[in-house]
């Protein structure tokens, strides 16, 4: 058997007959020489979807530590002022939204609360319940950094127009949707 090295693969077709322009046609290639029975479709689907979100969450990284938060606090932050007015839900409702363990939210919430971005408040009719609330601090800066997020975003989608951007939207809300538990939320 053949070893599809990086500078083969640049040489061999891709599936549309042109010539191949990322990594993940080069899996594909080593695939199709190692086992041709396998059909590889989905990998130049899930393989593209992985290494994008690898870039992504590396350029987002580097943009959100100028604010002082990790992506998991900056999660918490957004749902929080995404919530609306007085930006406020209880630690269950943001793990569920977040799909996070109860543990990850509280440590999560313990940071930014040190950090004064996040305040808990007890429920003067049940002292046993507990609101996580936006601090001041914590607004002004998740705000920026919503702004700097979709920057991001926006420059990984520039090689895109605006139809093929909604189309790609479309098409992933389809395959999402599919998926257990990923219908629209009922609060």
């Amino acid at each position: 058997m053949v070893q599809v090295t990086w500078e083969m693969a640049l040489r061999l077709p891709a599936k549309d007959g042109g010539a191949m322009r990322d990594h993940v046609d080069f899996v594909v290639a080593q695939w199709a020489k190692a086992m041709p029975s396998v059909d590889t479709s989905s990998m130049e689907i899930f393989g593209r979807m992985v290494r994008i979100q690898k870039h992504l969450e590396r350029l987002r990284a580097e943009a959100l530590t100028q604010y002082g938060f990790k992506e998991g606090e900056f999660d918490v932050l957004a749902t929080l002022r995404r919530s609306g007015e007085p930006y406020r839900l209880t630690p269950t409702e943001l793990y569920r939204s977040l799909l996070v363990t109860s543990g990850a939210m509280t440590n999560r919430l313990a940071r930014l609360e040190g950090a004064g971005m996040v305040e808990r408040i007890v429920d003067a009719q049940d002292r046993r319940s507990v609101q996580v609330s936006l601090t001041v601090k914590g607004r002004a800066l998740i705000e920026d950094a919503v702004g700097t997020h979709t920057e991001v975003q926006n420059l990984v989608l520039a090689p895109l127009t605006f139809e093929q951007r909604q189309g790609l939207a479309e098409l992933l809300k389809t395959v999402l949707s599919s998926l257990p538990g990923e219908g629209a939320p009922t609060k």
